[in-house]
C-alpha cells in the first residue's frame, strides 16, 4: 500500500466520522494524519513498524493505525464506520460539490442510500427543499451524477496500461509464446479507456480461457465470450476486458485490426482500397509491411484515429514525432515551498542525476492559500535559494518560475514588479470554475495578453473521470497564444492531460509551441512526462515544436529575450464581464 492509498484511507475515515457527526477533535486528528502522510517524501510501507513514530513524526496512536492499515488493509475505526454505513452512502462521498454534512441530511431526512436514489430525488425536486440545499445545489448534484455516470467503467490510461500488461504477461508465460500484445484503446494511447484489449496467438484457446477464468480481479461474461474471444470485466473498476485468440500466422493482422479506430481502417488509401482490405488480403509478419504494401508511411498506433493521418502518410509527410529522450528539462513543478512533497534541492538533484539539464520550479502564487501559495517575502527567499543552488549545481540550471493564479477578472496574481522577478510564468486557473464559455474564454484571453505570461497552464482545469473542464473556445484561446507567443502546456499528470491531444494539431498549425509539463509535486511525478509525450504524439507533436527539448542555454535565452520585450508599467482595462 503506497502513501497515496494510506492518505485516501484516512481521508475516507475523516469523511465518515463527519458523516456520523462524531467528535470534531477526533476528526481533525484523523485529517492531520492524512495530511502528514501526504507530505512524506519516502514510502511509509518500507519503514519498520516500530520505527513509524520516529520516521513519520506521527503520534504513537496515529502510527499504530498506520501499521494496522499496512498489515490488514484497514484499521479499526475505519472498519467500524464502514460497517455501519450503507455502501451507496460511502459512494456518495465522492460526489463533487456536496460534503459529508449534506450527505448526512440526504441520508437521514430523505432516506437516500445510493446515487441512483439521489438522482431520482433531485430529478423530482425533493433535494432543493432540504434546508441548506436549494435549486443551485440540486443542479450541481445532477451535473456531478451525470459526469460520474459517464465515467463509470473507465480507467485512466496508466491504470489501463498496467492491467493490460499484467494480463499479457500471464498469457505469455502460460501459453509459452511472445506473440501476445496489448491492443485497442490502450495501444492507441487514449487518455481514458473503456475496453482493455489483448491479442494472443495460441493453438490452445481452452488453456487461455481457463487461465482468464481463474485470474484474480477478472470476472468472465460467458454471454459475450466465444472459443476465440474471452470477455469480461475487471472487478475493481468495472472496465471491460477482452482477450482475442488467434493463430500465429494471423497474429499481426489481428493485432493491427484491433489497434486502430474504425475511421482509420475504413478510409480509402491510394488505389481505392481500405487498410482493412489490405490486412485481409495476405498474412503480414510486421505492421510496417502492411503499410508499405498500401503505399503509405508507417503510421504508429497512437495516430490511428482517422483524423487525416492517412493523407499525410500517402504524401510521405508524417513528421518524426516527439520521443521521451528528446526532453532536456522539466518545467512546471512544485516543491515544499508550496504544496510539494520534496524540497527544491531534492527536485533539482533528481533531474540532474537523471541527465536532465534544468528544472523550472513553479510553486503556487499567493492567491492559492489552500496550497500554501508564496507571499512576496517567500518568493524572495526562494529566489535566494535558487541562486545558491545554481552556483552549486552548475551547469544544471534552476529557472525561477511561478504558477500564477489567473484571477477571476483575468489578471495575474502579484503586481508587475514581482512578476518581473521570475524567469518565466505559468498562468493557470484554479478558482471560480463555474463560468460560462464566454466569461471563461475572456478570462483566459486577458491572461494570455499579459506580457508576463510565458506559458498557459492546464487550459481547461479538467480532472479526467473526476471533473469536467470549464468550457472554453479552444480556437480563440489557441489563436491568442499564437498572437502573443505564449506557450501552451500539455499537463502530463494522468488526471489532466490538458491541453487535450485533439487540439494539439491545431495549435501546431497556428505556430504555437507546446511544453510537456509534469506538474510534479514529488520526484515520482517526473515519470508523468511520458504520458504528456504520448498525448503530444497523438497530435503530431515534434521535437522542434516542444519547448522543453531546448537546452538550458536555449531556454534561458528565450526567457531573457521575452522579458526584455516587456514594457512596464502595465495598465489593464476593467474586466469585460464585470
Amino acid at each position: 500500500m503506497d502513501n497515496r492509498a494510506l492518505t485516501r484511507a484516512f481521508k475516507l475515515a475523516a469523511q465518515l466520522m463527519e458523516l456520523h457527526d462524531e467528535n470534531p477533535f477526533k476528526i481533525r486528528a484523523i485529517e492531520g494524519t492524512a495530511n502528514a502522510l501526504d507530505a512524506l517524501s519516502f514510502p511509509v510501507s518500507e519503514v519498520e513498524r516500530s520505527g513509524l513514530p520516529d520516521r513519520t513524526g506521527l503520534s504513537k496512536t496515529a502510527a499504530a493505525k498506520v501499521a494496522e492499515l499496512l498489515d490488514t488493509g484497514t484499521f479499526s475505526e475505519l472498519q467500524r464506520l464502514l460497517d455501519v454505513t450503507p455502501p451507496g452512502v460511502v459512494e456518495m462521498l465522492s460526489i463533487k460539490g456536496i460534503g459529508p454534512k449534506k450527505i448526512r441530511s440526504l441520508w437521514r431526512e430523505l432516506g437516500i442510500e445510493s446515487t441512483e436514489q439521489l438522482r431520482e430525488a433531485a430529478e423530482s425536486d425533493q433535494v432543493s427543499k432540504l434546508k441548506g440545499f436549494g435549486k443551485k445545489t440540486q443542479e450541481s448534484i445532477l451535473e456531478s451524477l451525470e459526469f460520474a455516470g459517464q465515467s463509470k467503467g473507465k480507467l485512466l490510461y496508466p491504470q489501463a496500461e498496467v492491467l493490460g500488461e499484467e494480463i499479457a504477461a500471464l498469457l505469455r508465460k502460460a501459453l509459452n509464446t511472445e506473440k501476445v500484445a496489448v491492443a485497442g484503446e490502450v495501444r492507441r494511447r487514449l487518455e481514458t479507456v473503456e475496453v482493455v484489449s489483448v491479442v494472443a496467438a495460441t493453438d490452445k484457446p481452452l488453456k487461455a480461457h481457463e487461465l482468464l477464468n481463474t485470474m484474480d480481479g477478472l470476472t468472465a461474461d460467458p454471454r459475450r465470450s466465444g472459443p476465440f474471444a474471452w470477455r469480461g470485466t475487471a472487478t475493481s473498476s468495472g472496465v471491460q476486458v477482452e482477450v482475442l485468440l488467434t493463430t500465429t500466422e494471423q497474429f499481426v493482422t489481428e493485432l493491427f485490426l484491433n489497434s486502430a479506430a474504425e475511421e482509420h481502417l475504413s478510409e480509402e488509401v491510394p488505389g481505392s482500397t481500405t487498410l482493412r482490405q489490405w490486412a485481409r488480403r495476405e498474412k503480414f509478419q510486421q505492421e510496417e509491411a502492411l503499410y508499405e504494401k498500401a503505399g503509405l508511411q508507417f503510421i504508429v498506433p497512437e495516430l490511428r484515429e482517422g483524423l487525416g493521418e492517412i493523407a499525410l502518410a500517402a504524401e510521405k509527410k508524417l513528421p518524426r514525432l516527439l520521443e521521451d529522450a528528446d526532453l532536456r528539462g522539466s518545467l512546471h513543478n512544485h516543491s515544499t515551498y508550496s504544496d510539494g512533497n520534496h524540497s527544491l534541492r531534492e527536485m533539482a538533484t533528481w533531474l540532474r542525476d537523471h541527465q536532465y539539464e534544468y528544472l523550472g520550479i513553479c510553486d503556487h502564487s499567493q492567491a492559492a492559500h489552500y496550497a500554501n501559495g508564496l507571499g512576496v517575502e517567500r518568493v524572495r527567499q526562494q529566489h535566494q535559494e535558487i541562486d545558491k543552488l545554481n552556483a552549486e549545481l552548475a551547469p544544471f540550471r534552476i529557472f525561477k518560475g511561478i504558477e500564477s493564479d489567473i484571477l477571476s477578472d483575468g489578471s495575474l496574481d502579484y503586481p508587475s514588479d514581482v512578476l518581473a522577478s521570475f524567469d518565466f510564468i505559468v498562468a493557470s486557473v484554479h478558482s471560480n470554475l463555474k463560468m460560462d464559455e464566454r466569461k471563461a474564454t475572456e478570462r483566459l484571453l486577458r491572461a494570455i495578453e499579459n506580457p508576463y505570461t510565458t506559458m498557459l497552464g492546464h487550459p481547461t482545469g479538467r480532472l479526467l473521470l473526476r471533473r469536467q473542464g470549464y468550457p472554453i473556445d479552444y480556437k480563440a484561446v489557441i489563436d491568442a497564444c499564437a498572437k502573443n507567443q505564449v506557450i501552451i502546456e500539455i499537463n502530463a499528470n494522468p488526471w489532466r492531460l490538458d491541453l487535450d491531444w485533439r487540439w494539439v494539431r491545431y495549435a501546431l498549425d497556428q505556430g504555437v509551441m507546446l511544453s510537456i509539463n509534469p506538474d510534479a509535486h514529488h520526484t515520482d511525478g517526473y515519470a508523468d512526462m511520458r504520458y504528456g509525450v504520448l498525448m503530444g504524439r497523438k497530435g503530431l507533436l515534434t521535437k522542434e515544436m516542444t519547448f522543453n527539448t531546448k537546452s538550458a542555454e536555449e531556454a534561458a535565452a528565450y526567457f531573457e529575450k521575452r522579458k526584455a520585450e516587456i514594457k512596464p508599467p502595465l495598465e489593464y482595462k476593467k474586466s469585460l464581464f464585470e
